[in-house]
Formats: C-alpha cells, sequence, structure tokens
C-alpha cells in the first residue's frame, strides 16, 4: 500500500510532471460537483408550487416525488461508493453527473410524455427523480475517494472543506436563482437551464481529469479476500462509532434543511420573503468556518488523525448544539438568527473531521466506507424530518430543536472513544487505484 509521492504524483496527474496547483484545481471541480449536485436535487422544491399546480399534484403527491429522490441517494450510497472504488473517480463521477443533467432534462419533459393529473405522470417523475438520487450518491464518497488521491495525508481536510463549499454556495444561491429562472421563464425551463452546469461539468471531467488506474478484479480468490477486507474495516471500532456518530450530523443538518424555513415564518413571525433571505444567511456563514475548520483539522492532525478530527468534530458540534439551544429559547429574534447561524456553520466546520478521517481508516476502499457513513447520516436525516414535526405538535418548536441539541452532545461524546491504535494502516501514504497497488493478500 506504501508509494512514494513521485509515484502518487505520477499516478494522479499523468507521466508528465506533477503539478500542485492542478491537484487543487481538480479539487475545485469537487466543489464544483458538491454545487451542481445541491442544485440539481434542491430545484424541484422551489419550482413545486407553479409545478404542482400546473400538473394538478397536490402536496402530499409532490412529497412522494420529493421523498424519491432520497429514496435512490440513500439506497445507492454504498454501491456508488464501492463503484467509485473500483472505478476511478474520473469515470465515476463524470458520468454521474451527466446522468444528473438528463434526469434534471427529463423532470422537465415529462408533462409532455404524459398527461397532467394521472398516475402514470406520478410514476414517472418518481423514477426520473429515484434515478438522479441514485447517481448523486456517487457525490461526496467519490469525492472523498478523489481528494484522498488528489493530495497528501496533511491536506485531506482541507480538500474535504474545500469540497463541502461548494454544497454552502448552492445551499445560499439555489432558492432566488430557481426562483428567478421559474418565474421569469416558466417551471419547465428553470429544469431545463439548471440542467446545463453538470452536463459542461461531467463533460470537462471526463476531458482533463487524469484518467482513472481502476483494479483489475478477474481473479475471484482476490476478490473475495478483498471483500473479506472491507468487512473488516468495518466492522474495527473506531470505523464503528464513526459511522455512527455520523447520523447525529444527518439528524442535525437535515433540520435546518427542511425546517429552518418553517420555524423562522411560524415560531418567529418573519414574512415568507425575509424569511427566505434569511434561511440562506446561515449558508453564508458557513462558507467562512467550513474551509477553516478544514484547515484547523489538518493542523491539528500533525499529532495525529485521530486528534485533529476528535477536536474539530468535537468543538464544532458542542458549538452547534449549544448554540442551536439558545437559537430556540432566544427571546429577540436578531438572537435567534445569529444562533442558528453560527450552529450550522460550526456543523459545517466539522464535515471535515469526519470524511478526512474516514479516507484515513478505509485503507484502499474509501469509497466503501465514505458511503457507508454517509448512509447513516440520511437515515439520521430521515429520522429528524419525520420526528420534528411530532416533536412540535406534541411539545412546541423550542423541545424540537433541542432534540437536535442533544443529537449534536451525542456525537461529540461518541467521539472521545475514537483512539489511535484502531486505525489500521498506520503510514497511510498516498495510493492510486491501479491493481499494482492492491495490498499483498497473498
Amino acid at each position: 500500500m506504501n508509494r512514494t509521492s513521485s509515484n502518487h504524483e505520477k499516478a494522479i496527474m499523468g507521466d508528465g510532471e506533477a503539478s500542485p496547483f492542478s491537484h487543487w484545481w481538480l479539487v475545485g471541480c469537487l466543489a464544483a460537483f458538491s454545487m451542481t449536485s445541491y442544485l440539481v436535487r434542491a430545484n424541484i422544491s422551489i419550482a413545486s408550487e407553479t409545478m404542482g399546480t400546473e400538473l394538478g399534484l397536490n402536496h402530499v403527491q409532490m412529497g412522494e416525488v420529493f421523498s424519491s429522490f432520497l429514496a435512490g441517494y440513500a439506497l445507492f450510497q454504498i454501491a456508488g461508493g464501492a463503484i467509485g472504488d473500483r472505478f476511478g473517480p474520473r469515470l465515476t463521477l463524470g458520468i454521474s453527473a451527466l446522468l444528473w443533467s438528463l434526469t434534471t432534462v427529463l423532470t422537465g419533459l415529462m408533462p409532455r410524455f404524459f398527461a397532467a393529473r394521472t398516475e402514470f405522470l406520478l410514476f414517472a417523475l418518481f423514477a426520473v427523480r429515484f434515478l438522479l438520487g441514485a447517481s448523486e450518491a456517487t457525490t461526496f464518497p467519490v469525492g472523498n475517494l478523489a481528494v484522498r488521491l488528489l493530495l497528501r495525508p496533511a491536506q485531506h481536510a482541507t480538500g474535504t472543506s474545500v469540497m463541502f463549499l461548494g454544497t454552502c454556495i448552492a445551499s445560499s444561491a439555489t432558492g432566488p436563482l430557481v426562483s428567478y429562472l421559474a418565474l421569469n421563464f416558466g417551471w419547465q425551463s428553470a429544469f431545463y437551464l439548471t440542467a446545463i452546469p453538470p452536463f459542461v461539468l461531467g463533460v470537462v471531467w471526463l476531458v482533463l481529469a487524469p484518467r482513472d488506474r481502476h483494479r483489475e478484479l478477474s481473479e475471484p480468490r482476490r476478490r473475495r479476500l478483498q471483500r473479506r477486507e472491507a468487512t473488516a474495516i468495518l466492522f474495527r471500532r473506531n470505523v464503528v462509532l464513526l459511522i455512527v456518530s455520523y447520523i447525529s450530523e444527518g439528524y442535525v443538518l437535515f433540520l435546518f434543511v427542511f425546517w429552518m424555513y418553517t420555524y423562522l415564518v411560524e415560531r418567529r413571525g418573519f414574512s415568507l420573503i425575509n424569511a427566505g433571505w434569511l434561511s440562506a444567511a446561515p449558508w453564508l456563514t458557513a462558507l467562512v468556518l467550513t474551509p477553516a475548520g478544514g484547515f484547523v483539522c489538518d493542523r491539528l492532525s500533525q499529532r495525529s488523525k485521530e486528534y485533529g478530527a476528535r477536536v474539530v468534530v468535537s468543538v464544532g458540534y458542542l458549538t452547534s448544539g449549544m448554540l442551536l439551544y439558545v437559537a430556540a429559547y432566544a427571546h429577540y429574534r436578531w438572537l435567534c438568527v445569529v444562533g442558528l447561524s453560527i450552529s450550522i456553520a460550526s456543523l459545517m466546520a466539522a464535515e471535515s473531521g469526519f470524511w478526512s478521517y474516514a479516507a484515513h481508516v478505509a485503507g484502499d476502499h474509501v469509497g466503501l466506507v465514505s458511503g457507508v457513513m454517509n448512509t447513516f447520516g440520511i437515515l439520521g436525516g430521515i429520522a429528524s424530518t419525520s420526528l420534528v414535526p411530532i416533536l412540535v405538535r406534541l411539545f412546541g418548536w423550542g423541545p424540537a430543536l433541542a432534540s437536535a441539541t442533544g443529537m449534536a452532545f451525542l456525537c461529540a461524546g461518541l467521539w472521545l472513544f475514537i483512539r489511535s491504535q484502531d486505525t489500521g494502516d498506520e503510514s497511510h501514504a498516498p495510493v492510486t487505484i491501479g491493481a499494482e497497488n492492491l495490498p499483498n493478500i497473498d
């Protein structure tokens, strides 16, 4: 598994001289992948009012269409990560982006194929959005693999934080952008226009990204041993704690994504327009703290990867949980908005700790381990989306938001049990995906 830096650079950049700038340009492309993936998943929620009215779909039916994306996204996280391990980031992410573009265009075209107010139209939309979710499942697991391959271990957290910057940018800009497109060009045109960025990105990535050196898996015995190795990694104590702790990430993050706008309107009394702008404020704050978290994590990781990730995740989640509690019970509306903004920014600052540590402990199975971790995060998000309205109805908004505080503290507590002696291969030198770099298992 150990390789020299020169071998790593040749594997990534080709036979010519490697360029660190080129590495970071490629990491910037990963940020573009996360940004465009969020754009094409969230566009339907912004266009849903006009779209549902024209197609004769009520809120329940539109909710089913929304959930179809989440189903595909959750079910294919592990498979998407494993495909990335097998075929490499270039082919996996490039083809995925082209599928995002295709399914987004098909979402706008469905009324041309099926009459409004029919079960056929609803099923077609469900299928298309499910396929979009399945193809987007590669985004972060394979992106994390690409960071592992492109950068040295001392830069992994920073690289991961740059990737997640794309999510912050898209989260703050998607609402105004899609609203403008739908209002001025129609909801169908909004889908056609938002399909352009992933198409361009997919083509550019396939043309300019370094060619993958994927694994040769022709030998049955070797395949069995690799599966056994992957299973052993997933059941290591530190990996189990990492994966379980990520449930809290999904729970807290999805609360912000799905319920913050409603909270600002119903509980805090903001107008619909003001709530829309204010709901973007936390993501603007996250633009600053997300890369800062990655930089700090890499600095602290010079002591050990466990230490760097533990400090960033624990501090980020303790801060996020406390400020979320303050926001829930603050008397002044401005204090609530400030608390929410710094809370979600602290959450995003901790992301690099999870993902860089996943790359550290995963060996040759970064995509797989990242996919399993993200699957558990999505399960936490599903729990949050389902439980929050029940808690609001039974106890009010305060306890509903405080439940996320409890989950954040639980996450920080779990990281106290992640120890340095359970990390597998401690060298963690850069690796490529070529068959010649598989561990010697004979």
